[in-house]
């Protein structure tokens, strides 16, 4: 055990620098979720900047996509076995030389290849970080805060990432999209030697090498069939070939796990009702709502015709949104329970999205598009907050990290998936829009047209998840406090 490793006899009493770590925590956090996001809006200008075409420009979201959704399960048992402090440092350090990497790109391959190796640390640095919020916060209370934080950052960093995006392009330059994390992650660094605790499994401790091959190649082709879709079409036979492979890989991950003596992914995290209510639920939330932030910068643009600064700019009430009520969320939390504040969350975010389907080419932001907004960004923060912590719920420390990947696995796949498949949905409705009404090309109101079907999409896949979150998961908040007691004892 290292120096600062906290000793067994000392679980239970509180680490007096929880607060401090979960500063470093939260900006981790930020880096990974941002990272997705920030890029977009830089986009046309890398690309006139490096030249490189239409069909290339999916490789820079793409080669991060695929490191960082391939690598999570590994990356989430990594930290457990290896130190979630030492891996949280690894992953920001690493993080920190990919970004710099790529903000010195004087090639599409270059800043491919760092876009890659930003996935890579990404995937370490995710579950490190919402492992140690379980391990270090013991107390229901506490605990339900910490979450508030990380899900405000969760449920806003997008939004944020496309603010930041906008501005530093507009500024400064592209590069800076990518070199803005070097400081950040130093300066998390500094802070996590002094303030976060090690934390690491105990007991069985050996890799499921097996498994981990067939995970990450599974989760590779399946989430590369997926990105195939939108330009390939879901019959097409790249998106079937890479998706069959990946499930296929997947199938036999399942079968190795349920027979290794040391699986990567104990069986037990997700036949758990609780935890595998939100498993599932995180992913439907993820097709039904990172797709929103694409739709909505292309209405600002293309539609509106405004700059990347202020498209970006007006999705600051947003961020504001999520960060409110995730920290309403974890007041609720303790006194109701994970299931109906989630719930809550659900309704105003089905809400919003159904709003959404009345937008028209001349809606204003005001009056149009900022209500519904908020109505998400409100909803957003009440899911985000106890569905992070009943994916975690008595877990237990040995395997704290690989719970984390899991969650995070299922949100970046969702995310995937629901681009893909909404885009789809948006691009077939506006040419569908374009034929009926013997157009040239795609008009204001085409476009529209396409984004509000693909918004109904949107809602309906929320009541689903909705509809799995209130049937499977049934934790009370006595059961979170004896969730505690499990956590502290593992510890």
């Amino acid at each position: 055990m290292s120096a600062s490793a906290v000793p067994l006899s000392a679980a239970v009493v509180p680490d007096p620098n929880r607060w401090r770590a979960l500063i470093v925590i939260a900006i981790a956090q930020l880096m990974v979720v941002l990272d997705a996001s920030i890029v977009n809006i830089a986009l046309p200008t890398m690309q006139a900047d490096l030249g490189f075409d239409d069909v290339q420009r999916q490789w820079v979201v793409t080669a991060y996509t695929l490191a960082f959704g391939g690598l999570l399960l590994l990356g989430g048992r990594i930290a457990d076995f290896a130190g979630r402090k030492r891996m949280l440092i690894v992953g920001l350090l690493g993080f920190a030389g990919a970004s710099a990497l790529g903000g010195l790109a004087v090639n599409s391959a270059m800043l491919f290849a760092a876009r890659g190796l930003q996935g890579v640390f990404a995937a370490l640095l995710a579950p490190a970080a919402l492992s140690l919020i379980s391990v270090t916060f013991t107390e229901s209370k506490e605990r339900a805060r910490a979450f508030g934080v990380y899900g405000a950052i969760s449920g806003a960093g997008a939004a944020i990432g496309l603010v930041m995006g906008g501005v530093l392009t507009e500024f400064v330059s592209w590069h800076w999209t990518l070199w803005v994390n070097v400081p950040i992650a130093i300066f998390a660094v500094l802070l996590a030697i002094p303030f976060v605790h090690e934390s690491r499994a105990h007991g069985d401790t050996k890799y499921d090498i097996p498994g981990a091959v067939t995970a990450t190649l599974g989760l590779v082709s399946l989430v590369y069939g997926i990105t195939q879709a939108e330009a390939n079409g879901w019959t097409g036979q790249t998106t079937l070939g890479f998706m069959g492979l990946g499930l296929a890989l997947l199938t036999l991950f399942i079968f190795i796990e349920m027979r290794s003596s040391h699986p990567l992914l104990p069986l037990k995290i997700i036949r758990n009702r609780n935890r595998g209510g939100a498993y599932l639920a995180s992913f439907f939330v993820g097709i039904g709502i990172f797709s929103m932030f694409l739709f909505l910068t292309y209405f600002f643009q293309a539609v509106l015709g405004y700059s990347a600064l202020k498209s970006g700019m007006l999705f600051l009430p947003f961020s504001a949104g999520v960060i409110v009520s995730a920290g309403i969320a974890s007041q609720l939390l303790p006194r109701f329970g994970p299931r109906f504040v989630t719930f809550g969350g659900f309704i105003l975010a089905i809400s919003g999205l159904a709003w959404f389907t009345k937008m028209a080419a001349d809606t204003s932001y005001v009056s149009g598009i900022l209500p519904p907004m908020i109505l998400i960004s409100l909803g957003m923060g009440l899911i985000f907050v106890p569905l992070s912590a009943t994916a975690l719920y008595a877990v237990g420390d040995h395997d704290a990290g690989v719970a984390s990947a899991v969650l995070n696995t299922s949100q970046q796949i969702g995310g995937s998936v629901g681009i893909a498949f909404l885009n789809t949905i948006a691009t077939s409705a506006t040419a569908a829009y374009i034929v009926a009404n013997q157009l040239q090309g795609p008009t204001p109101d085409a476009l529209v047209e396409g984004f509000t079907d693909a918004f109904g999409w949107s809602a309906i896949i929320l009541v689903g998840a909705a509809i799995i979150w209130v049937s499977l998961v049934n934790m009370s908040k006595k059961d979170m406090a004896k969730g505690d007691a499990v956590n502290a004892a593992h510890v």
